[in-house]
């Protein structure tokens, strides 16, 4: 399986161009699944709810799914990419996910940070694998990555790979996501942004880039720099996320003792 991802910098509020800057780049690979970052076609720092759901945009109705919807059919690709959603009066920051024949679902993201608290809901629907075909595919946006439930809930419900869509300025964020790969013997993808936002005097937003793609055994199989545009292919054994034995005498699902975990 060819898996991938795009790290970008947006331009804020600019959907239109940053839609035509990424989508040759969509175009010119041969990929099973691209993962695009958080909020990848608006920018991510967002005054108030009113201006996320001026730039929100419904789902799949919208012109960014639209777009994507396309491109996945025209290459016979899927993609999963975060998009700021608009549901009647409410925004969300979520996680489109959208096969060759269209669009499969989406992801709300469940755990907001900072003052995306001020801008969107949080999610309100359960944590969600997706069948593209090649692999069962589960979604967390971003912070998600914080709590240790999200993956093990999508590990548990059979994904095979983690999708992540991500606008990340913490600095821990790259190295943890070699514990959640080992806890669960997972594949994860990480597509993240890089650049700078400063859309208030006293705050400015600088994002950590180090995109990646880490195995079961909590090997980066590549990592990008921390400050430029950069796009990249790996091809994977899927097969390895489907055996969660580590040794001939211990698996890390049929050892669990839920009778004795207190959550």
């Amino acid at each position: 399986m060819r898996v991938g991802f795009i790290q970008n910098n947006p331009v804020f509020g600019e959907i239109g161009y940053n839609l035509s800057k990424i989508e040759p780049s969509l175009s010119q690979y041969t990929v099973d699944l691209m993962v695009l970052p958080e909020l990848f076609s608006t920018g991510y720092h967002f005054l108030n709810q009113k201006e996320a759901l001026r730039f929100s945009e419904p789902i799949p109705e919208g012109q960014t799914t639209q777009t994507l919807i396309r491109i996945c059919n025209k290459n016979h690709t899927s993609i999963i990419a975060g998009i700021a959603e608009q549901d009647e009066n409410r925004s969300y920051n979520s996680a489109v996910v959208i096969g060759p024949n269209g669009y499969l679902g989406k992801y709300r993201k469940i755990h907001l940070f900072g003052t995306e608290k001020n801008c969107f809901d949080p999610g309100n629907s359960p944590l969600k694998v997706f069948d593209i075909g090649s692999a069962r595919v589960g979604v967390m946006i971003c912070f998600d990555w914080r709590f240790p439930e999200t993956a093990r809930t999508l590990a548990l419900s059979g994904a095979d790979l983690i999708a992540h869509p991500s606008n990340l300025v913490l600095p821990n964020c790259p190295q943890a996501i070699i514990t959640r790969c080992l806890e669960n013997r997972i594949f994860i993808v990480t597509a993240n942004r890089v650049g700078t936002e400063k859309r208030t005097p006293s705050n400015s937003l600088n994002f950590i880039g180090q995109s990646q793609v880490v195995d079961p055994d909590g090997d980066i199989l590549y990592r990008a720099s921390e400050t430029k545009e950069e796009i990249k292919i790996i091809e994977i054994d899927i097969g390895k996320s489907r055996n969660k034995s580590i040794n001939s005498g211990d698996n890390l699902f049929t050892d669990r003792r839920p009778d004795l975990y207190r959550l």
